[in-house]
């Protein structure tokens, strides 16, 4: 809540300061960074709340979720620990890991959700797009 309280929108764009473990204002796109390491069960309901704000006034609108993939696909030893350090980070911090793609993928559709898309940023960031 108070991460966005006290911000100014635009005609395009307002700021709304809740709870989303209470509730999720009906919106067109819901942004969220860095959000879902907080075990399945949780990261599956606000992704279940975000839908239903997305689709709550008849339309279809997205959830977008800035992110890290950790996946070794290189299969060298600097991607490995690269993993095994933000595993080890997120246990330490919020007894969390990263998730892999398939990890998101089970994620999203446990959710409910039909279709993604993940773009690659930089490095091990991704930009998830998610809709109902």
């Amino acid at each position: 809540m108070h991460v966005v309280s006290g911000l100014k929108g635009s005609d395009n764009l307002r700021y709304v300061g809740k709870d989303m473990f209470e509730e999720i204002p009906p919106a067109n796109a819901i942004l969220l960074s860095g959000y879902c390491m907080n075990g399945m069960m949780k990261s599956v309901d606000i992704l279940k709340k975000c839908k239903e704000a997305i689709t709550s006034e008849g339309k279809e609108g997205k959830v977008i979720i800035i992110d890290m993939v950790v996946e070794n696909e290189k299969r060298d030893a600097e991607s490995a620990e690269t993993q095994l350090f933000f595993d080890i980070l997120m246990m330490v911090l919020v007894t969390g890991k990263e998730r892999s793609k398939k990890e998101w993928v089970k994620l999203i559709s446990s959710a409910g959700y039909r279709n993604y898309k993940i773009t690659p940023v930089l490095g091990l960031r991704v930009v998830i797009e998610i809709y109902p």
